[in-house]
């Protein structure tokens, strides 16, 4: 599993996923299907995820209802911008749809 910030054209959006990299093709389908057809991702440490969300990110994990390979976490942006210093995000990816 992995977290990761992905910023989006309506602010960033917390994600778990078990996706290897954010330039999986499936990754890429599911989030293009929610309407994210360009994006910048960061990788965050799963370690500071699960200390900053706690119980939050125990319930999501344990939805049954969200799929195993893609979970939002969190979309309030405001909050997710702030929550995380930028030493904690990973190398950027990009994508966008042709």
């Amino acid at each position: 599993m992995k977290a990761g910030i992905i910023f989006t054209g309506t602010g960033p959006i917390l994600i778990l996923t078990t996706y290897e990299s954010f330039g999986d093709k499936k990754l890429i389908e599911k989030l293009s299907q929610k309407g994210i057809k360009k994006f910048m991702a960061y990788e965050v440490p799963l370690e500071v995820v699960k200390r900053k969300y706690g119980q939050q990110y125990d319930v999501i994990m344990k939805d049954v209802k969200q799929s195993d390979d893609l979970r939002v976490l969190d979309f309030d942006g405001h909050k997710i911008f702030y929550s995380f210093s930028f030493t904690d995000l990973g190398d950027p990816f990009q994508h966008e749809a042709a």
